[in-house]
């Protein structure tokens, strides 16, 4: 399965009741052939167009039957290893290039106010008295010798002050001791640690039976945030390959998924942010010390880690945890908003085509990534925030919608605009609205069943 799209399956899609009018010269496209379609001329470079992949819709699960890649050995030092290939890809890329301006519309340039800065969307001024009251409350709960966790999380539920959201998100992730005495000992143990398998393992990318995984790695990081220089670095690119597939080569019963690859920025940016004064989207990594480029990556490794252990049932074969969310959601919306989805069942839009997405990369595809971190510290903060809290927050998301997602006539438009939402001016002030409007929706259906089913 693509990461941006479900699995397609002809024979549970095919509209029996329209078979006999199939000689009909007015008969409706089957479902399929309509979603495949579409997906042809609005797909970007992200899951289709590779040469290794299968079918329009492919998991990206690698496995040793895949094409091989010839990749050049050497020493495990670190650095990324180049592909005998590239020119190809290259290639490849510019001719897809190409053919994707011929169809799809044209996107807009990232302005600056869509920065990874925290700010608001109206440019409110960073610090007013009430952020510095709160600041100051942080930092009294982190010097403490034994932090409050579950007071950290009700302060942290409301948004975490970028000064402190480093520290604050490692102790809220597990990463940390709440003891402040023992956080010292435990980074510079999980530290070497992480290098440690880096030593251990990494050499064996070039190996017939992980060769398909760093390959698929290889060519899923330059389109990690395509549009930030920031990742288009190649130090960064190498820090990127070397989590993900040391994570990959831990966890086999997944292995490496599209998708995961989105789920390391957060915890870059935000473990970064706590050496850069200005906004990182443009910072050079090679001016920081070796050292400090060695702490931020070993801490995105854990941390990363930490929130796919949560959710980890989304990733593997088939990607059940995926399936069942999005069924949920639909439940859900069934109940929350009946026109919205009555009105999918007549434009033949299923929750799958758009929600699987939404599950598979935590919206990240669907918003900037200021409130992407925004909405991680809410995450982090609620009880199952990853998993059970996303999935109000996704009907929430939805229901926002409704209004232009009336207006769509046919299936076509409608799926248009589900996969190109206008966040890109969003900022704290529409994402706490949002987690505002999940929290109501949690509290009014989590706990009532019969609210729930129908």
């Amino acid at each position: 399965y693509g990461a941006q799209h479900p699995p397609l399956d002809p024979r549970r899609h095919r509209p029996l009741k329209d078979a006999p009018k199939a000689s009909s010269v007015h008969t409706k496209s089957k479902k399929p052939s309509t979603f495949h379609e579409f997906a042809r001329s609005t797909n970007d470079a992200w899951d289709i167009d590779d040469e290794e992949d299968d079918g329009m819709f492919s998991l990206k699960h690698t496995n040793p039957n895949q094409d091989r890649l010839d990749i050049e050995s050497g020493p495990a030092n670190g650095r990324v290893v180049k592909s005998s290939s590239d020119a190809q890809l290259n290639v490849n890329a510019a001719r897809n290039t190409l053919q994707k301006q011929q169809s799809l519309p044209v996107r807009p340039i990232v302005p600056l106010v869509a920065r990874i800065s925290d700010q608001n969307a109206s440019g409110a001024p960073p610090m007013t008295v009430r952020e510095k009251t709160r600041l100051d409350k942080f930092k009294q709960l982190l010097a403490s010798p034994n932090t409050d966790l579950e007071e950290l999380r009700k302060h942290s539920w409301s948004g975490i002050p970028r000064e402190v959201r480093p520290v604050t998100w490692r102790l809220l992730s597990g990463y940390l001791p709440a003891n402040r005495e023992r956080r010292d000992l435990v980074l510079q143990r999980k530290r070497e640690e992480y290098f440690g398998f880096i030593e251990q393992y990494y050499h064996s990318r070039t190996d017939e039976n992980h060769r398909d995984t760093y390959r698929q790695i290889h060519i899923d990081i330059p389109r990690t945030n395509p549009l930030i220089p920031l990742f288009q670095q190649p130090l960064v690119q190498e820090v990127f390959e070397r989590i993900l597939f040391i994570w990959a080569i831990r966890h086999p019963a997944s292995g490496y998924v599209q998708g995961i690859n989105d789920l390391v920025t957060p915890f870059f940016v935000v473990f970064l942010s706590e050496f850069v004064e200005e906004d990182v989207e443009n910072f050079e990594m090679a001016s920081l010390p070796l050292d400090t480029q060695r702490n931020i990556e070993a801490d995105s490794f854990w941390c990363m880690s930490k929130l796919l252990d949560g959710i980890q049932d989304n990733y593997t074969f088939a990607q059940p945890g995926i399936q069942i969310k999005v069924k949920a959601l639909e439940e859900l919306v069934s109940r929350i908003d009946e026109d919205v989805h009555v009105h999918f069942q007549k434009c033949e839009v299923e929750y799958l085509q758009f929600a699987f997405r939404w599950m598979n990369n935590l919206l990240m595809r669907e918003l900037p990534l200021r409130c992407t971190i925004r909405l991680w510290d809410t995450y982090q903060a609620e009880s199952e925030g990853f998993s059970h809290f996303h999935l109000y927050v996704c009907s929430a998301f939805l229901i926002k919608w409704r209004k232009e997602i009336l207006s769509m006539v046919d299936f076509q438009s409608l799926l248009m605009l589900l996969q190109n939402l206008p966040t890109i001016h969003w900022g704290n002030e529409e994402v706490g609205l949002l987690l505002a409007e999940a929290y109501r929706l949690k509290y009014m259906f989590a706990d009532a069943p019969s609210h729930y089913k129908r």
